[in-house]
């Protein structure tokens, strides 16, 4: 009799414990929603025992919401299920000729959207040792110089941004397309010097490549010390040339902000001569890039393989996608899902099957209304159910270690954040102190003012779970 008693006070006190915190996060959200911050916001929560799957909270939780960088979680879990967490990246570099009788020397390099090409994230893929497989081919096959060097960036066709993608983001590090063929995550740096007041304007430093700079109008302003990096890239309104606005902090030292690169073979082509000319061709030698389309005729053509360099596998890309939010691995995962499944390297591929994927595992498509890989687009709409479900989805698979070990350790939880203009999200994995573990999402869009104080009113709410 005692024994059952106290079985039933265990369970009497798991019950009342589990009810506390769902009272205790209504009244959080109660609060939200009177502050003047969320006045004309709208608020969405979604909270599951991880172990059980049983709801201990839901606000708005069918409706669908911009979710900003939250939504790379789906991104991410559908790559590990479509193409394997060993999954690996190719690049081929051949020898070409275009006849029987042609001596010349060209070498066909074709990419297959490896996103960590020349990164410098991955040893194995930095800039000098992917230019040195591509020197030791040279060598190997003997050719003498010139060598000419042709770059094949269409596999995945022209369009490199995906749809709904906005005019102030694209010209921006974070905001680089996709090509078959990528370098340097598609980026470059552009190094600024703010004026000697508040107010003055700012001029190029004197690191970078200045042929790039006179490419830029500066429109960029010297603000106070300790303001930040508030200067951002935007592609031409008129002309060629691209504008650089905002403000950059008073300091003796240069910035450097990072801009979107749209042509990786110009990258490309600009690290081959720093760095390949000094082992394999002569200064004096001409260097020549172009797309291999254009650069001879693949079905009258003799090509030789040389070499196929491969990536890290996806367990390691994945990492970086989500420790780091690169907007650029979500949109080389849905469009290499697309060309693995269908053989066609296009966002919209990619998201149709994404989208069936998770609907014969009971999402509607229509609570994963995405139209990028990325969730940069503003346009995107998820909800925190569906976002909650591919979570607790991800705990089953072989691959979930992976999974967890990549998402940011942030105020004592291992979630994934997101914000873009007006959007806070979360969606992760929190254990209580009392030892429940639970899954969940959170967010909020149209809030007014400071992202920084929304995040603090956020994670307040989010620490009733701990």
């Amino acid at each position: 009799m005692r024994t059952i008693f106290c079985v039933l006070s265990l369970f009497f006190c798991i019950t009342i414990f589990g009810q506390d915190v769902t009272i205790q996060v209504q009244n959080g959200i109660t609060n939200l929603e009177k502050d003047p911050q969320f006045k004309h916001a709208i608020l969405s929560m979604y909270v599951v025992d991880s172990k059980t799957g049983k709801v201990v909270f839901e606000k708005n939780s069918e409706v669908g919401l911009a979710p900003a960088s939250c939504q790379k979680v789906i991104t991410s879990a559908s790559a590990f299920e479509l193409l394997g967490k060993e999954y690996r990246y190719k690049t081929e570099i051949y020898a070409v000729k275009n006849n029987a009788l042609d001596t010349a020397n060209k070498i066909s390099i074709i990419g297959y959207g490896d996103p960590t090409l020349g990164s410098w994230r991955y040893e194995s893929n930095k800039p000098e040792k992917f230019i040195d497989v591509i020197n030791e081919a040279v060598r190997r096959e003997k050719l003498n110089s010139p060598v000419d060097i042709y770059i094949d960036d269409l596999k995945w066709g022209t369009q490199s941004i995906p749809n709904g993608w906005i005019w102030e983001d694209i010209g921006n590090y974070y905001g680089a397309g996709a090509f078959s063929f990528n370098w340097n995550e598609n980026q470059y740096d552009i190094s600024l010097q703010s004026g000697n007041k508040v107010g003055d304007d700012t001029y190029f430093g004197n690191r970078g490549d200045a042929t790039l700079h006179r490419l830029y109008i500066n429109d960029v302003k010297t603000a106070s010390a300790k303001t930040g990096d508030n200067a951002y890239v935007y592609l031409p309104e008129v002309g060629a040339r691209k504008i650089i606005r905002g403000t950059i902090p008073l300091s003796k030292s240069s910035i450097i902000i990072s801009a979107s690169a749209q042509s990786p073979v110009q990258l490309f082509s600009k690290a081959i001569k720093l760095m390949f000319f000094k082992n394999v061709i002569s200064k004096k030698e001409h260097f020549s890039e172009s797309f291999s389309e254009y650069a001879y005729d693949e079905i009258t053509s003799e090509k030789k393989l040389l070499n196929t360099h491969y990536s890290p596998p996806l367990d390691s890309i994945n990492y970086w996608f989500l420790k780091k939010s690169i907007n650029l691995y979500g949109e080389a995962f849905l469009k290499t899902i697309g060309y693995q499944k269908k053989g066609v390297g296009a966002t919209d591929t990619g998201l149709s099957i994404i989208k069936y994927f998770w609907k014969q595992r009971g999402i509607d498509p229509s609570a994963i209304n995405i139209i990028d890989g990325s969730g940069l687009s503003p346009a995107n709409r998820v909800t925190t159910n569906a976002l909650v479900t591919v979570m607790q989805f991800a705990k089953k698979q072989n691959w979930f270690s992976s999974f967890y070990n990549a998402l940011p350790d942030m105020n004592g939880i291992k979630m994934k954040d997101g914000y873009i203009s007006g959007v806070r999200s979360y969606t992760g994995y929190v254990k209580s102190k009392s030892g429940n573990d639970y899954t969940f999402a959170f967010i909020v869009n149209n809030f007014d003012g400071s992202a920084a104080t929304v995040k603090e009113k956020m994670w307040k709410v989010l620490n009733i779970l701990k």
